[in-house]
C-alpha cells in the first residue's frame, strides 16, 4: 500500500462547522493571554449552556411534562394559586453564589416541598362501593397540577445550577427491587441509591404510589432517612394524605419527609384538570 492510500483512509478531523462550539472546538476551554503575553487556559462561555443541557438530560424529566413551566401553569383556583405561591416562596430559598476566582457556593432550602391529598386514595378505596364515588368527587387530588408545578420548579433549579434528580414512584421503586435481586454485588443497587441520595434536590412524583412491601418500606426508609441526615430536600406529591401515605412508605420515613417540610406541606383537593380537558 503506498502513501497516498494511506492518507485517503485516514479520518478528517471534524471542519468549523461541526463542532457545537467553533470558538473551543466543544473542549470547554480556550486559551488567552495575560498582559505579560503567557497563555491560560479559560472557560469557554459555551461552559454554562452545554453544562446546563447535562443537568437537564440527567434530571430524567418525563417527557410528558417536558413544556412546563410556571408561565403556563393555570391558577383558576384558589388551591392553584396557593401552590403556585408556595412553591415560588419555596424557590426563593435557593441561591447560587458566584465568587471572583470563578467558583460557586450552592445555597440549598434545609426544607422539604409537599403537595398531599386531604383524604388519601388508599383512605378513599376502602370505602363501601356506593359511598366511594361520591367520596372521590368531594376529595379529588388527581390532575390538580401537582406535578406540572413541581417539575416546573425543577427546571428552574436545573438552569440555576442545581444538579436535580425526578423519580416516579412505582418506576423508581420496582428498578430498585429488581437492582437489589441482580447478581452484581449490588452495583446496580448501590448506583440507583447513590443518585437518590447525593442530588442536590429529588423530586419524587407520586410517593407512595407503588404497592407495599417490606423490602420497599426499607428502601424509602434509606433515602429518605440519608436526606433527611444531609439536610438535602425532596420536593414530592403524593395522592395519599398524611395517615395513608405513612402506611405506604412506613411511618419513620414520612415522619422524616413530612416533618422537614415546615411551612412548605400544603394539603390540596379539587377539579381534576385533566378530564375537564378531555
Amino acid at each position: 500500500m503506498n502513501k497516498s492510500s494511506e492518507k485517503l483512509k485516514q479520518p478528517e478531523k471534524p471542519g468549523a462547522d461541526e463542532y457545537e462550539c467553533p470558538i473551543c472546538k466543544d473542549t470547554e476551554l480556550v486559551l488567552k493571554r495575560d498582559e505579560w503575553g503567557y497563555e491560560f487556559a479559560s472557560f469557554c462561555e459555551c461552559r454554562e449552556r452545554k453544562a446546563w443541557k447535562r443537568r437537564f438530560k440527567q434530571a430524567l424529566i418525563p417527557d410528558e411534562f417536558i413544556h412546563a413551566n410556571f408561565e403556563n401553569f393555570k391558577r383558576s383556583t384558589q388551591y392553584q394559586q396557593d401552590m403556585y405561591d408556595a412553591t415560588i416562596s419555596y424557590l426563593n430559598e435557593f441561591a447560587v453564589i458566584k465568587h471572583d476566582n470563578g467558583t460557586t457556593k450552592k445555597i440549598l432550602s434545609d426544607k422539604n416541598l409537599g403537595f398531599i391529598a386531604v383524604v388519601g386514595e388508599q383512605r378513599l378505596r376502602e370505602l363501601p362501593a356506593g359511598e366511594r364515588a361520591e367520596a372521590k368527587r368531594q376529595h379529588n387530588n388527581f390532575g390538580v397540577g401537582k406535578t406540572h408545578l413541581q417539575i416546573a420548579l425543577a427546571k428552574r433549579l436545573i438552569k440555576d445550577g442545581f444538579n436535580v434528580l425526578v423519580v416516579s414512584d412505582v418506576t423508581f421503586m420496582d428498578e430498585l427491587i429488581q437492582a437489589k435481586m441482580m447478581n452484581d454485588e449490588g452495583e446496580t443497587l448501590n448506583r440507583l441509591l447513590h443518585s437518590a441520595i447525593h442530588a442536590d434536590v429529588l423530586v419524587w412524583d407520586d410517593i407512595g404510589k407503588a404497592k407495599w412491601s417490606e423490602a420497599k418500606e426499607a428502601l424509602y426508609y434509606k433515602i429518605i432517612n440519608e436526606r433527611y441526615r444531609k439536610q438535602k430536600p425532596i420536593v414530592f406529591n403524593s395522592n395519599e394524605d398524611r395517615g395513608t401515605l405513612s402506611e405506604k412508605i412506613g411511618y419513620a420515613a414520612a415522619s422524616r419527609l413530612l416533618g422537614q417540610c415546615g411551612p412548605y406541606l400544603l394539603e390540596v383537593e379539587g377539579e381534576d384538570f385533566r378530564l375537564k380537558g378531555a
